[in-house]
């Protein structure tokens, strides 16, 4: 099942449920997506046997699927290969793996929608790249989860765009300025429930900037799995139902190239990942 927000003519935002080529919005009972997503079992099927009429998806526009004051917790160098280039590209020859996950985070003001163009200022950075994620929703309030029970807390799955501001991120020595910029973590277009995915740790990832191939490869490679990265996330932590956690991108970034090389005004942008779907992007470069 695909769970989306979308606007209708009057630029309202509403939950639905993708059937098809076709959306069914659920009752007022429901505002959000969050809403749904905080239901318990009961609630959430009653919910569902409560959905209005069809309306043609071509006739909405999909938005960020979730709110834009949600937790967004990010995994740094979670693929193996990513790691080694970005060690390559700043000339470090001694790559030393985290013994667990690096996590940080990014302003909930950053999310944008599927097919968003996403404003960034070149006043502000020169660098611009893109990172490929796959992105965890978390279902259930829940802390200290055992890794083996991480799957339960889990509602589902997403695209998500990294979208990050390389010479800020060096400047400022950590990860939270040049990774929060307005518009810069793009979501969606949709969240897939986690029962249908089936095993989100065997997707293939990618990116595409104009059509061309930058990232691929499959979450299988991550150095952390799922269920390790939920597991150390709650760990004297509590999480909430609507967290989302992005859970590291594969090697191919702009910054590693060489030479290296940055989203430019009108570049296209698909993060495609396996059972879930694309998440297409603009960049529009405006000061």
């Amino acid at each position: 099942m695909r769970y989306v927000t979308y606007s209708d003519p009057s630029g309202h935002p509403h939950p639905g449920v993708i059937e098809g080529e076709s959306v069914r919005p659920f009752a007022s009972s429901v505002p959000s997506l969050d809403a749904f997503i905080a239901l318990d079992a009961s609630a959430r099927t009653a919910a569902l046997g409560e959905l209005g009429d069809v309306l043609p998806l071509a006739s909405v526009t999909l938005l960020a699927p979730l709110h834009p004051k949600k937790n967004v917790f990010c995994v740094g160098r979670n693929y193996l290969a990513h790691a080694e280039e970005g060690a390559r590209a700043r000339s470090e020859f001694d790559l030393k793996l985290p013994t667990v996950p690096t996590f940080f985070t990014k302003a909930p003001t950053a999310i944008a929608g599927p097919g968003q163009a996403l404003h960034l200022n070149p006043a502000v950075s020169q660098e611009y790249d893109w990172e490929a994620e796959l992105a965890i929703v978390i279902g259930a309030r829940c802390k200290d989860v055992h890794a083996d029970e991480a799957l339960e807390v889990i509602f589902g799955y997403t695209c998500l765009n990294d979208v990050t501001a390389r010479d800020l991120q060096r400047a400022h020595q950590q990860w939270f300025k040049g990774k929060s910029l307005d518009s810069t973590c793009p979501i969606g277009p949709w969240i897939v429930d986690a029962t249908e995915i089936g095993d989100a740790q065997a997707l293939d990832i990618a990116l595409r900037v104009n059509g061309e191939t930058r990232q691929s490869s499959n979450t299988k490679a991550m150095i952390f799995s799922i269920k390790r990265i939920v597991a150390e996330l709650s760990k004297g932590m509590m999480l909430e139902p609507g967290d989302i956690i992005a859970s590291g991108t594969p090697e191919g970034v702009g910054f590693a190239m060489n030479p290296p090389v940055f989203l430019k005004d009108g570049d296209v942008m698909e993060v495609d990942i396996a059972g879930i779907g694309v998440l297409e992007n603009t960049v529009r470069l405006r000061p």
